[in-house]
């Protein structure tokens, strides 16, 4: 029998361009870890286009075969046509869930569901909700799940979806995801600041993000780590970690925490969350670990207590190049 977990873990989408074979080797090690689900899909750039849409689904098979629920992101920039047709056909298939990026996956995913039964959206962090109304405005379209911007603090997000007066879904209460570790995503643009860095035209990039696998990081004039550029989006250095943060969490409502890969450490990250949040391990020693791992980051946890983000409950270790 499988035991009774106090929160769900999902590996987040996989944000960074890695080679093909690393791809696959870390979905392997996820299929055996223990997040019961999984995020799919390219989210940066339509031109990191090593794994098509039927890739995805494929590999989706593949974790689902092994025990994990999974889900299909959206891009959370959609520019273009062809970019908008790559939307719909995610949102028109029917064989998971999908979770809208944007306004543009969130109308593809309505129109969809007019002409089909379609499996219950997840509402991504990249969707403005910062309030109860907006909530309750999307929710009956369709959604399961809400997965609050991260810059919100956990008290915030209790306000919006408390957990004894849930906003309505497509199918019951509404399920509240916590972004809980990794890299945040800051903002989104037009222009790929990786390729502005190396001198080089957007669409004639030379793929150069395939080279720095947590991404180009940026340190202040005082030679202080501070942003990172991963291709059109822009990432802050620190690690978000809220592994002390079960109590806040549970108050916040949270059912589950969202896992962001990196290419150090994550499978360890991983089994430390779940010993923590659901076997009742000791955080400040998780904590710890975690810091003497070799973390592409600092831990910081400042966005989910009102502070600036970039803000930790105590000293952190450093961050690594």
């Amino acid at each position: 029998m499988s035991k009774r977990r106090a929160f769900g873990l999902t590996v987040g989408p996989l944000l960074y361009w890695w080679p093909r074979a690393q791809t696959m080797a870390f979905y392997a090690e996820v299929a055996e870890g223990p997040a019961d689900t999984v995020v799919l899909g390219e989210l940066v750039c339509s031109r990191r286009n090593e794994f098509k849409l039927d890739d995805w689904l494929a590999l989706a098979r593949d974790l689902r075969s092994a025990g994990k629920q999974v889900v299909l992101g959206s891009q959370a920039l959609v520019m273009g046509e062809a970019e908008t047709r790559s939307v719909r056909r995610l949102a028109e298939q029917d064989e998971f869930a999908v979770e809208a990026g944007d306004a543009t996956a969130l109308a593809a995913l309505v129109q969809a569901r007019r002409t089909g039964a379609r499996p219950p959206f997840v509402i991504g962090p990249h969707v403005n909700v910062y309030s109860r109304a907006a909530l309750a405005e999307l929710a009956p379209l369709g959604a399961a799940r809400w997965v609050p911007p991260l810059e919100l603090a956990l008290d915030a997000v209790g306000l919006i979806n408390p957990p004894g007066a849930r906003v309505a879904g497509a199918h019951g209460p509404l399920e509240t995801e916590v972004f809980a570790f990794g890299r945040m995503p800051l903002a989104f643009s037009a222009r790929c600041f990786t390729a502005r860095h190396h001198r080089l035209k957007k669409d004639e990039c030379e793929f150069r993000c395939r080279d720095d696998a947590d991404g180009l990081r940026l340190d202040t004039a005082e030679g202080q780590p501070f942003l990172v550029l991963n291709g059109i989006q822009t990432q802050s250095a620190a690690l978000h970690c809220l592994i002390e943060a079960g109590g806040a969490l549970r108050a916040a409502g949270a059912q589950r925490v969202r896992l962001s890969p990196c290419s150090r450490g994550f499978a360890r990250v991983v089994h430390l969350f779940d010993d923590v949040l659901n076997d009742g391990a000791p955080a400040a020693a998780a904590r710890a670990e975690l810091a003497s791992l070799g973390l592409p980051g600092a831990l910081v946890d400042g966005f989910a207590h009102r502070r600036a983000g970039l803000e930790a409950a105590e000293l952190s270790s450093e961050v690594t190049a």
